[in-house]
């Protein structure tokens, strides 16, 4: 593939993205109401799991593949806490307000999207997967260390993960679902990434960042540390051309607005939360790009 081709395919990838978020941001700042809070709550409670458990009825591909995918997601997800803690603990910042961000990234309203315009429907497929196992995490390691090692039961209220493990049992069994069935849960499922690009955007206009010097270096030693690890993982496991691809974005994906949403809750510096969002998705603009040149298939 030459450089113009391949360009015009990372043009084409990206461009939906950053335009999408940009409309939610200039929205916002436009004096428009946009509430984020139950646009989200809309998102991962209803068409995220619609998204999913279609996603993972309808995938065509082998089951066993999926299973390594997500194995090598959950090592991933292993690997970079286990090092990122460590750093923390290094550079004597507090864990409960830096780990999470740090580890989980907007796999969500940037993974999804990404995954699908890059790599089309088997990528989306992937994303799907890695994106579940994320959710579980986030969910519970996640939300205990912000939350200051509180219960972390709130996992098993999350739509999500029930979409999960009944689009697999459904996977598995090979059953399926009736037309009418199957065309609401579609309509439902495909309102997601357009809605979360969106709010993605509306969300950062929104934030009042601070410690942004910090927050540069910081999210700039994540997505080193993401790539390397996503990359040693999908190796370790033998993953396909796509899913390794997949597996990449998935995990360097920038600091999640969730994640300052959760900081606010539990009251963990949510300012230094939102220099982080705010940065590492400013960062991203460059990093996924230059990602796609790499992994984008010939």
């Amino acid at each position: 593939m030459d450089i113009l081709t391949l360009t015009a395919r990372v043009l084409e990838s990206t461009a939906p993205i950053f335009i999408l978020a940009l409309i939610g941001y200039v929205w916002v700042k436009l004096g428009y109401e946009y509430r984020v809070q139950f646009v989200t709550r809309l998102s991962l409670t209803l068409s995220i799991p619609c998204l999913i458990f279609m996603a993972l009825i309808r995938t065509g591909i082998d089951p066993a593949t999926l299973r390594n995918t997500a194995l090598a997601a959950a090592l991933g997800y292993a690997g970079i806490a286990v090092v990122t803690a460590a750093l923390i603990a290094l550079l004597g910042l507090k864990q409960r307000v830096f780990l999470s961000p740090l580890v989980f990234g907007n796999t969500g309203n940037i993974g999804l999207p990404l995954a699908l315009f890059a790599f089309g429907t088997t990528g989306l497929d992937y994303a799907v997967v890695i994106f579940a196992v994320m959710a579980v995490l986030s969910f519970t390691f996640g939300v205990w260390i912000v939350s200051g090692q509180r219960s972390p039961g709130a996992a098993l209220r999350e739509p999500m993960l029930w979409g999960t493990l009944l689009g697999a049992l459904f996977l598995y069994n090979g059953w399926g679902v009736p037309l009418w069935a199957a065309r609401t849960l579609d309509t439902i499922g495909q309102i997601a990434i357009p809605m979360m690009l969106i709010t993605l955007g509306a969300a950062i206009s929104c934030l009042r960042p601070a410690a942004l010097g910090r927050a540069f270096w910081l999210s700039s030693l994540k997505l080193f540390l993401c790539i390397a690890i996503a990359a040693g993982a999908g190796w370790l496991f033998g993953l396909p051309e796509l899913a390794f691809a997949a597996l990449i974005v998935q995990l360097a994906t920038p600091v999640a607005v969730t994640a300052y949403m959760l900081a606010e809750k539990y009251e963990a510096d949510p300012e230094e939360v939102a220099g982080l969002v705010v940065v590492s998705t400013l960062l991203s603009i460059g990093a996924i790009p230059l990602m796609l040149f790499v992994l984008l298939p010939s």
